[in-house]
């Protein structure tokens, strides 16, 4: 899983799977493969050596010290309670299969030599490696995946028993083969890579545990590093273990080359930029644009002691931006979210703020080549007609607009017609504020954004906030500890937060997670805003089960342009580049291929 923006969010890096199937049947309707892959062939052969991207003969060896932001009270990410030190269970347990930067419709081997597939994708099987190991030495069988799977569904976070709703049940052959059977009638055929992806616990080191319940005590795992030491919410250190049982095997080639890994946790990011330029930090992600254009403007840039690199990637954008609640009366009517929205002026953060580096995320899945862009047309529009008469007739009228401030009339003209959604809403102005006529409530918010990115984000509300005075809304931006801040989102506790999230370049089954009616009122869920949509939840379905790469956009572009109809969210900004400072005694693989910033294929000067 790869971390983004917001430390406490769990990544999403799930990718839509069609299987390729090569030979070996074991029985009429099971057959074995190497790998998994979308819609044809997967990138890279049976035997293949290492992936392109990754450097094979990197050098082992060094200390790496980055940060993280906020804290931690429990090293298990998987579950509701706690704020999860991510980082213990993404280097320290494996997963079945592996999905590389440069192929992300695909998964390898990894715990799992091999898979099983039906041509009615009605099961996946997983053939595990014999030398998988966990560190002390005890193999990892079937019962610790079956442990991990019924652990996650049954004592996990509420959201995984809809994230795995379409298994039916789990079937051990013998200790070293599982399979997974999917409900009758169910055709998700992002499922198998789904489960591939997931990490495997050791059952043995459970016993006696409970599960559900925060725990500072790091899990026994079989990945490439182990947790050597830590002090609860200020730093942790993994050791690379030599011992480590896939270091050969080709996905795992020139990847985790450090003997140590230590992050130090902190509240705010302007504060690492000192922490690098001090020595106490190695590298670090730039997350804010004044900073990147002014704030490295010293001697240690010049001298080349520390570089500042920008890192192209291949990435979908970071899904950036202002989320409703949308469980509250007051958001509950989409032209007063969209009156919102028009106060937001981009434009003039972008050039008086950013230096003009961003530029406005204007869809859900931007950078993917699946947006809404123009009018429906061809499959989409056949698509959406199925769902005319519940649908607003703009979706087949307008194309998908975000408000233009590129000067002071634009702005005044997107006031005025904020006002008129309003109005026509149901509020008008009264004694100088935007009153709702049938209850007598000012239209009033607040704003939460966590004390990790909180600062650089109040020079950005500020206009904004004068804005929505202009059109009788008050509105309160509120900066507060990321704990808290967590704890809030997962109680439905706010107006308006200001997130992030991954976004993956093959859109799959996790966006039941993110905009699904069933996931709009589990706590600790990703559907944030409380989104209930039958359009959206019959979208969403098609695109899982859809069995054509054609009809699959279709229906993500068709997602999307309805999503973005209903005004859920204000979209923020998003970089083409990944923006990277770090000292100059490391180095990184010199690729063609679009791979951003990926710290564990990177290694210390030999």
């Amino acid at each position: 899983m790869k971390k983004i923006i917001n430390s406490f969010f769990l990544p999403f890096c799930f990718v839509l799977i069609s299987v390729f199937s090569y030979e070996n049947a074991l029985a009429a309707d099971i057959i074995k493969v190497p790998s998994l892959s979308i819609y044809g062939t997967p990138k890279y052969s049976p035997h293949f050596e290492n992936f392109e991207y990754v450097n094979p003969s990197a050098p082992k060896g060094g200390r790496v010290v980055m940060p993280e932001y906020g804290g931690f009270d429990n090293f298990n990410p998987f579950i509701f309670k706690g704020n999860p030190a991510s980082s213990v269970v993404a280097l320290t347990l494996d997963t079945l299969g592996v999905t590389p930067i440069d192929d992300p419709a695909s998964i390898y081997p990894l715990l799992a030599k091999e898979f099983e597939i039906t041509p009615n994708n009605s099961m996946v099987g997983f053939i595990l490696d014999e030398n998988a190991k966990f560190s002390d030495g005890s193999p990892v069988t079937a019962d610790d995946v079956i442990f991990s799977f019924e652990s996650l569904i049954k004592k996990g976070a509420p959201i995984y028993r809809v994230y795995y709703a379409d298994v039916e049940r789990v079937e051990k052959i013998n200790s070293k083969h599982v399979r997974f059977h999917f409900k009758k009638g169910v055709n998700n055929r992002e499922l198998p890579i789904i489960l591939a992806q997931l990490a495997i616990f050791s059952k043995k080191d459970f016993d006696g545990k409970n599960f559900s319940s925060p725990s500072l005590k790091a899990p026994l795992g079989s990945g490439p590093y182990k947790l050597e030491k830590f002090e609860q919410g200020k730093y942790l250190v993994f050791k690379r273990r030599n011992d480590y049982w896939a270091k050969n095997l080709p996905s795992r080639k020139g990847y985790f080359n450090f003997d140590e890994v230590r992050y130090d946790y902190y509240q705010d990011t302007t504060v690492t930029l000192q922490a690098l330029f001090s020595g106490n930090i190695d590298m670090r992600e730039e997350y804010i644009a004044k900073i990147w254009a002014t704030g490295y403007d010293n001697s240690k840039i010049k001298s080349g002691e520390i570089i500042k690199d920008e890192i192209p990637h291949n990435q979908a954008a970071v899904l950036q931006y202002f989320g409703f609640n949308t469980r509250l009366p007051k958001f509950k009517d989409k032209r007063v979210r969209e009156a919102i929205g028009l106060a937001f002026n981009f434009d003039w953060a972008n050039e008086k703020l950013f230096y003009n580096l961003y530029e406005r995320l204007y869809s859900y899945f931007t950078n993917t080549g699946m947006e809404a862009v123009g009018l429906p047309q061809g499959k989409e529009l056949e698509i959406l007609n199925r769902y005319r008469s519940v649908l607003s007739q703009d979706i087949f009228t307008k194309e998908p607009y975000l408000p233009s401030h590129k000067n002071y009339k634009e702005t005044r003209k997107n006031l005025r017609h904020a006002v008129k959604l309003l109005q026509n809403a149901g509020y008008d102005f009264k004694n100088g504020k935007m009153v709702n006529l049938e209850t007598g409530e000012p239209l009033e918010i607040e704003i939460l954004s966590n004390s990790a990115n909180g600062s650089s984000f109040t020079r950005v509300m500020l206009p904004f906030i004068e804005n929505l005075k202009k059109i009788g809304i008050k509105a309160v931006f509120r900066n507060i500890e990321t704990n808290i801040f967590k704890n809030r989102l997962n109680n439905f506790d706010y107006d308006i937060a200001i997130l992030a999230m991954g976004v993956s370049r093959l859109p799959g089954n996790e966006q039941k997670e993110l905009w699904g009616s069933a996931s709009a009122d589990i706590k600790g869920s990703y559907n944030f805003m409380g989104i209930k949509n039958p359009v959206i939840d019959k979208l969403i379905d098609g695109l899982i089960s859809a069995q054509k790469q054609d009809d699959y956009i279709a229906y993500i572009k068709a997602l999307d342009r309805v999503l973005l109809s209903e005004h859920y969210i204000i979209p923020q900004w998003y970089a083409p580049k990944k923006r990277v400072a770090y000292q100059n005694r490391f180095e990184h693989p010199k690729t063609n291929i679009k791979i951003g910033f990926e710290p564990f294929i990177w290694w210390v000067k030999s």
